[in-house]
């Protein structure tokens, strides 16, 4: 098997150890995300118009919700064009009202078998969804259409982490409707 460093990363990546499923795909215009267990699988846009924003995000709720201590990786799809193409009844929702910088709430969609984060819904930013670019099953689209376009909360950004290369550095939020 090919590792990532080595592969050719204009042409779709899914590695075969990546968690549970082995059905993930991806297409010019299109590609799948799946929890780490395989129950849950979303289609998504991978292009304007679906496809809004790309962005990584250092905010203390990121930090947070993904145990990491660091940052979130996110990409934000017109709900027109996301898909659940299995699992949507394996999901858990935690929705929170305080959250680092949006004064809005946000709903968190996980799957209940695994405890992936599939995607978290801001209150006051109906029909958009924001997905973590690491439940994409094709890793090639992480460092192509997916790589962030802005980094949000540098200020919160680990002291050892360096800023995301040709991303807009911003101290807080971009404060949009797409902002974690």
């Amino acid at each position: 098997m090919t590792s990532f460093a080595a592969a050719d990363k204009s042409k779709p990546f899914i590695p075969l150890k990546a968690g549970g499923a082995t059905d993930g795909w991806s297409n010019d215009d299109e590609a799948t995300a799946t929890c780490y267990c395989g129950a849950v699988q979303l289609k998504f846009a991978t292009n304007p118009p679906g496809l809004i924003d790309t962005f990584s995000c250092n905010c203390y709720d990121c930090h947070k919700i993904t145990a990491s201590g660091m940052f979130a990786t996110n990409f934000t799809v017109a709900d027109t064009h996301l898909t659940h193409i299995r699992g949507h009844e394996k999901l858990t929702v935690f929705t929170q009202s305080r959250t680092i910088g949006t004064g809005s709430t946000m709903a968190n969609h996980f799957c209940s078998i695994c405890g992936t984060l599939m995607y978290r819904v801001r209150g006051d930013s109906p029909g958009k969804s924001i997905l973590r670019v690491g439940t994409v099953d094709d890793f090639s689209l992480h460092e192509t259409k997916l790589k962030p376009r802005v980094e949000n909360y540098v200020k919160d950004r680990v002291g050892w982490l360096h800023p995301v290369e040709g991303a807009l550095q911003v101290q807080a939020s971009n404060d949009g409707p797409d902002a974690v």
